[in-house]
C-alpha cells in the first residue's frame, strides 16, 4: 500500500460522529492530507472525531503530532478525538511515545461511537482531562520511596545482587542499577524492554519512567552508566 488513504463519514444517532478512515503510512510526506481532513470537520463545528487507523502501517512523529496539536481544541470545545483499530507495529509506538495517557484508543469503530454516545447520555464529559507523559506528573513518592537510595556515593557503591537474590524481587531502582551495570550502552528504551523479560519479573514501564528513575539516580547519560558500570 503506497501513501495514503483518507475518507470521512458520519455515525451516531445524531449523526453527530466524524469517522475519519485513513490507509496506507502517515509520516512527514503524506499527514497534510490527514491534516486537511481533520481541519475541515473542526471548522464545521464537529468534535466528536474517530480515527480509524486499522489499514494503516506506520505512523511517523509527524502523524502523531497532528493528533496531539489539535487535541486541546477540541476538548475546550467539549468534543474528544479517539483513535480506533491499531495495528500492533503502530499501537507499540503509541504505548512507547505514552500517548494512551492523551488519547484514548477501542478495538473497533462501533466501541468509540457506543463510548460517545453512553457518556452523552449519561450528561458525563466527553472528554478525559489530558495528562502528559512527562516525569513532573507522576504521583508523589511515599515515605519509602522516598529513603531510597538518590546520592552520587549511594549510586557509585551499589554492587551488583548476589546470585541467590532473584532480579525480579529487586526494587524498580534496583532493577534498573542491575541492568546499567550489566549493559551501560544502554538508554531508557532498551531498559524498558529489558525490565518486561521474566528475568525482572516482566516489570511493565513507560519509557520517561524509566528516563525519570535513571535521572534520580545520576546514570541519565552514557559517561555516567560507563562509569557506575566499572565501578566496584
Amino acid at each position: 500500500m503506497e501513501g495514503i488513504q483518507v475518507s470521512t463519514e458520519i455515525a451516531g444517532s445524531r449523526n453527530h460522529i466524524s469517522i475519519i478512515k485513513v490507509g496506507g503510512y502517515i509520516d512527514t510526506t503524506t499527514s497534510s492530507e490527514l491534516e486537511r481532513a481533520l481541519d475541515s470537520l473542526l471548522k464545521q463545528g464537529r468534535f466528536f472525531i474517530i480515527v480509524d487507523l486499522g489499514n494503516v502501517d506506520y505512523i511517523s512523529s509527524a502523524g502523531w503530532g497532528i493528533f496531539i496539536s489539535e487535541i486541546k481544541s477540541i476538548r475546550e470545545n467539549g468534543g474528544d478525538l479517539k483513535l480506533v483499530r491499531m495495528v500492533p507495529d503502530v499501537y507499540e509506538i503509541f504505548e512507547l511515545l505514552e500517548f494512551h495517557h492523551i488519547l484514548d484508543v477501542y478495538d473497533t469503530v462501533d466501541e468509540a461511537i457506543n463510548k460517545f454516545e453512553m457518556l452523552e447520555a449519561a450528561g458525563k464529559p466527553v472528554a478525559k482531562e489530558i495528562t502528559l507523559p512527562q516525569a513532573e506528573a507522576e504521583p508523589a513518592q511515599t515515605e519509602a520511596q522516598q529513603s531510597e537510595v538518590k546520592t552520587e556515593e549511594d549510586v557509585a557503591v551499589a554492587e551488583e545482587a548476589p546470585e541467590e537474590i532473584n532480579p525480579a524481587s529487586l526494587s524498580l531502582q534496583e532493577k534498573i542499577k542491575m541492568i546499567v551495570k550489566e549493559n551501560p550502552t544502554y538508554g531508557a528504551l532498551k531498559i524498558k524492554r529489558e525490565l518486561n523479560m521474566i528475568k525482572y519479573g516482566f516489570t511493565r514501564i513507560g519509557w520517561v519512567k524509566v528516563r525519570a528513575e535513571l535521572k534520580r539516580l545520576k546514570l541519565n547519560n552514557t559517561a555516567r552508566r560507563y562509569k557506575f558500570a566499572t565501578s566496584s
